[in-house]
């Protein structure tokens, strides 16, 4: 009895869906579900960066956006999504104000 090479096929491609699978489509869904959460979790006076690269202070949490301050007296409305990380601040940190 010899094998089936129609079924050795299938094994081959059943086997690359899976690879595909585990190196690619998983970690990407893995990463969405952890920026959802940090944007769940933006709070009014964080510090955070956009993913254009913008750095400010979160001024206002609305439902979709936040308003963010980027300088003095200047503010910007974004959509919460447009956050790519959260700055974390040490706490040794102290404003210059010389």
């Amino acid at each position: 009895m010899g094998s089936n090479p129609q079924a050795i096929s299938l094994l081959y491609i059943v086997g690359l869906f899976a690879i595909l699978y585990f190196l690619m489509i998983r970690p990407q869904q893995q990463r969405q579900k952890k920026h959802n959460e940090m944007v769940k979790s933006i709070k009014q006076n964080d510090k955070v960066i956009t993913i254009g690269g913008i750095h400010g202070t979160v001024v206002r949490v609305m439902d979709r956006s936040i308003i963010l301050e980027v300088a003095d007296k200047v503010r910007m409305e974004l959509l919460k999504t447009a956050v790519s990380q959260i700055v974390e601040q040490q706490e040794d940190e102290e404003p210059d104000d010389k």
